[in-house]
Parts: C-alpha cells; structure tokens; sequence
C-alpha cells in the first residue's frame, strides 16, 4: 500500500539492461516487467523500483545513494553474487552490529549486502 510522503520507488541507470535483470534474478530472486526496450521494473523487493537504458551508473565514489539488501548468510550471499557476474569492491568488513560487503552488478550500480552476524 502507498503510503503519503514515504519512499515508493527508486531508478537506476543500467548499460547492460539484460545482464542486470539476470543478475539480480540469480542472485536476489527478482521478477521483472518490461516496458519497452529500455525500461523494465521489479516490485515485491521491499522497495519497488526499476532499471532504465543508461551509460551512467550509481556508486558511493560520485555521491550515489547505497542500498543495501539484508542476508541471514552473508558468505553465501558474496558466493552467489560473485558467481553471477557482480564484482566486489569492498569485501566482508565488520561494523558495530553486524558486517557487510559492497559490490557491483553488471551494469555498475554499487550496492551492499549485510548481516548482523559477524564472521
């Protein structure tokens, strides 16, 4: 249900528009719905958003915004995410609460995974 004045949606810019849906397939178990050549959308993910036929890419270095997904089994999730093609720009670190990684997906977007379970 929308809510009034709460985050709804996000974009990002995508080179390989089908590399990315296939990663994040693989990876995160997402469903995508094209619209057209150079738009395609996933819903159901905790934050419903889309992909858009771009050069341009989001990473921390430029100011871009991180998300960051949730594991229970952070090790496996770096397998999985390596395994399909996403390139880790900043390995298993901890923090106070927890730890995370960074990586790339094929088209560059940066984004992290953590766990509150440290290694």
């Amino acid at each position: 249900m929308n809510q009034h004045e709460k985050l709804n949606y996000v974009e990002f810019g995508a080179k390989e528009l089908a590399l990315t849906k296939s990663f994040f397939s693989s990876v995160f178990g997402w469903e995508f719905v094209d619209y057209g050549p150079e738009y395609t959308a996933f819903s159901n993910q905790g934050l419903d958003g889309g992909f858009f036929q771009s050069d341009s890419c989001s990473q921390t270095h430029t100011g871009g915004a991180l998300l960051v997904f949730y594991s229970s089994d952070i090790e496996a999730t770096l397998d999985k995410v390596i395994q399909f093609g996403g390139e880790i720009v900043r390995p298993i670190f901890e923090f106070p609460g927890g730890c995370r990684f960074h990586f790339l997906e094929p088209s560059g977007n940066e984004f992290a995974v953590w766990s509150e379970t440290a290694r």
